[in-house]
């Protein structure tokens, strides 16, 4: 009888027929099928590939990473820029390592990935070198500059103070008043927004006052636990992105990476996530670990099945994407400042603001690029714009700072649309005043204990800093390691409805 059978089978399987073992065909009717991975990470930026790093580092290699561009890096994002024979690499997206290292402090993650795999960089010296103008042309207006600065760093000790006294939050405009600072004009406001504006990429109306504080002093104070106050711009020609995709190489095998692969759906149940991309091709896994971008979020570029629920929608819908924006001229020859820094004080705020030169000592000396950042609501006008008016634009405030030089066309000119483009929907993400902790617990919280969300959004500590996307995709890669080691998890809590401290009186 066993002859008999074994012959059967060596046949059966030589015909192509495919042989269901008898202990399948007496398995469970509700047993659940295998999936396609234990760990689906969505985006290969600098949270997705720590989280994976995180993984591996557990003893974990089941993963596999989506991302829908071709190559790594997220929003570390490189390109080559300028006329041929004049070309260099800058970067349209991430470009700092914004705080360091103090003496044998905190090291900043990202600055320590910079060290480990050789990353040029150049000090960035946001405070004394410096140009200033405005419409009429080049005026000194260092003192003002000045005492913006002072002015922001008070903002944020009285701001970080309003913690331990558990008191409410306000807009950065509010908290501004409060310590007696009121800029009314150009130059006031310009220095203002080279300050805040820069940073955040929102004005301080737009902005909490609390949030904003603990971002730059976790970050740049290291009397509260900060790294330093120093700032690293790369100027490598590998592109920022190096650092995070030199790591990846050290344990990522080519099997564990699906690029050009844009996510359409993702469904999760108690069972797993089922992943759909633009394309129909669908994969599974034990868990899903989401990178997006708030902004993608927000735009229902991705599509959940079952819906987000309310306390999850709610949350992302309460935090801010902002958008950054740089807009890179090369001209033919030298003609301005010769300091790294200028800021431009228009008639409106927020008007082609601040300039750096990359046509330098240090940095790219003899390449005629200086570059003009824009923020928020007025990086939004500019991306509805044709490129050719928003270089008319710009031309024109290098004409006012410079009145007396015949400015030529630029030989090459280019900006990115953040805003627009649907992988990001904005540059970072911002906190408003109206944003509260049991929100951003919300924003963090795991769905059917499968579903898990990462990155700088859903740092607490440090929302729109490179570092915030690292510290959060390291945890996030942990806790689902400990999921999947112990059998299972509870995942991260929500708050099922976020209340006020205390109730409005009519």
């Amino acid at each position: 009888m066993h002859l008999s059978y074994l012959r059967v089978l060596s046949l059966t399987c030589a015909l192509g027929f495919r042989v269901v073992p008898t202990h399948a065909i007496l398995a469970q009717p509700n047993e659940k099928p295998q999936n396609d991975v234990q760990v689906l990470i969505l985006g290969g930026g600098v949270a997705g590939i720590i989280a994976a790093r995180s993984l591996h580092e557990k003893g974990i290699d089941n993963f596999k990473i989506v991302e829908a561009r071709d190559e790594l890096g997220g929003r570390m994002k490189a390109f080559q820029f300028g006329s041929p024979g004049k070309q260099v690499t800058l970067e349209l997206g991430a470009n700092w390592v914004q705080g360091t290292q103090t003496g044998d402090g905190p090291a900043n993650p990202i600055f320590e990935l910079a060290k480990k795999h050789n990353l040029s960089t150049q000090v960035s010296d946001y405070y004394d070198s410096m140009t200033t103008y405005d419409y009429t042309g080049a005026v000194n207006y260092i003192d003002t500059f000045n005492k913006a600065i002072d002015a922001y760093t008070n903002l944020t000790i009285v701001g970080g103070g309003r913690v331990p006294n558990a008191l409410v939050d306000t807009t950065s405009r509010t908290g501004y008043s409060l310590v007696g600072v009121k800029p009314k004009t150009a130059q006031e406001l310009a220095s203002e927004y080279y300050l805040f504006d820069w940073e955040y990429a929102q004005t301080p109306e737009q902005t909490s006052w609390i949030a904003s504080s603990w971002a730059n002093n976790f970050t740049y104070d290291p009397d509260q636990g900060g790294f330093s106050d120093g700032n690293l711009l790369s100027i490598d020609q590998r592109g920022f992105a190096h650092l995070i995709k030199a790591e990846g190489d050290e344990f990522l095998k080519p099997e564990q990476i699906l690029l050009n692969t844009t996510v359409k759906s993702v469904a999760y149940s108690a069972h797993g996530v089922s992943v759909t991309s633009v394309n129909g091709t669908k994969i599974t896994a034990d868990y899903a670990i989401t990178t997006f971008s708030l902004g993608v979020l927000q735009n229902d570029d991705v599509t959940f099945e079952p819906s987000l629920p309310e306390w999850k929608q709610e949350a992302i819908q309460s935090m801010t994407m902002a958008t950054y924006t740089k807009i890179f001229l090369q001209f033919p020859d030298n003609f301005w400042f010769d300091t790294q820094f200028a800021l431009y004080a228009d008639r409106e705020r927020g008007r082609y603001p601040v300039w750096q030169s990359l046509d330098v000592k240090g940095f790219f000396p003899g390449s005629g690029i200086v570059f003009v950042t824009v923020t928020g609501d007025y990086s939004q006008r500019i991306e509805a714009l044709p490129n050719s008016q928003v270089q008319e634009e710009v031309l024109g405030v290098l004409r006012s700072m410079y009145p007396n030089v015949t400015i030529p066309d630029p030989i090459a000119f280019h900006f990115p649309r953040w805003f627009e483009d649907p992988l990001y929907r904005g540059s970072y993400s911002n906190w408003p005043s109206s944003f509260v902790s049991d929100h951003h617990e919300n924003l963090r919280a795991t769905l059917q204990e499968r579903l898990w969300f990462t990155g700088e959004a859903m740092s607490q500590k440090y929302f729109g800093f490179l570092h915030g996307a690292y510290f959060e995709g390291q945890a996030t890669g942990n806790s689902v390691a400990d999921c999947i080691h112990k059998g299972g998890c509870a995942g991260l809590p929500h708050v099922e409805q976020v209340h006020n401290a205390s109730p409005y009186v009519l």
